[in-house]
């Protein structure tokens, strides 16, 4: 998958302050890359937080699993991941995760999206941190579409990886899949510092269904952060509240696949 090489103007210092006009004239410079990409609006970008703020959440990733953790266990819905919300976190991952829903991080945004009126969720809800382990993959969907707390309906991710010295091998890749269905049209390694950012909508089929084989002390780490708006139809758009996962076709012929899909019609 190509990238666009830039650095998101936020500084460390002077409690994570962006440079607004700086940050605007960044995600303008990219929307066309942005809104013309296939299979649906996205964009990778290496290099995206500058190095001192990238490692700073590295070194403060939580290692330990904390009784606030959320751990997914469920096959193609989320093998062997652990997501963390950063409101439970250390003051540092807090400050940067309060500055990732600012104002200058959603001028960004918007001028690289297009979208105005973008909304943050304070809650991170289905976001955060994720951690996935050896053998562990997250089955391609399209995700929710309502923040159910809030009433208000996702339109971005922003996906930013936290994987140093990640290899070819250990697989991990983020999948971008056409409407259909039929073929994975982008793939991107999650290596560290890698930004990729997307539109979310019924058809932005994405994941990474393939089980890692990273060594067992190496885990696939990532920031999750999603972005909405407010809806103009609440009572349409209720019925978008869930996730979709969606079969590969060589997991259409995949006995399991059936066998679930039967069991839970049958509940």
């Amino acid at each position: 998958m190509n990238s666009s090489i830039k650095t998101l103007p936020i500084s460390l210092d002077n409690q994570l302050d962006f440079n607004t006009e700086d940050a605007c004239a960044f995600g303008l410079s990219l929307n066309s890359t942005y809104t013309q990409a296939q299979p649906f609006p996205h964009i990778v970008i290496d290099n995206f937080l500058p190095e001192d703020l990238i490692d700073c959440i590295h070194s403060n990733f939580p290692l330990e699993q904390a009784n606030t953790d959320m751990l997914y266990e469920r096959g193609y819905k989320g093998q062997h991941k652990r997501q963390i919300n950063p409101n439970q976190c250390s003051p540092q991952l807090k400050n940067i995760f309060a500055a990732f829903n600012s104002a200058g991080m959603l001028q960004f945004i918007e001028k690289l999206t297009g979208i105005d009126g973008l909304i943050p969720d304070p809650y991170f809800i289905g976001g955060g941190l994720h951690e996935t382990k050896t053998g562990g993959f997250l089955g391609v969907h399209s995700d929710f579409r309502i923040n159910k707390k809030l009433n208000i309906e996702r339109r971005i991710n922003v996906i930013i990886y936290l994987n140093k010295d990640w290899q070819e091998e250990y697989g991990g890749n983020l999948e971008l899949w056409d409407k259909q269905m039929k073929t994975c049209l982008k793939r991107a390694l999650p290596i560290y510092n890698r930004c990729v950012i997307f539109n979310t909508d019924k058809d932005s089929n994405h994941g990474h269904p393939e089980p890692l084989t990273s060594p067992e002390h190496i885990t696939r780490k990532s920031i999750a952060l999603y972005y909405y708006t407010s809806p103009n139809n609440l009572t349409e758009v209720k019925q978008r509240n869930k996730t979709h996962y969606k079969p590969r076709p060589k997991d259409r012929f995949s006995l399991k696949y059936y066998i679930n899909k039967l069991m839970k019609n049958k509940n």
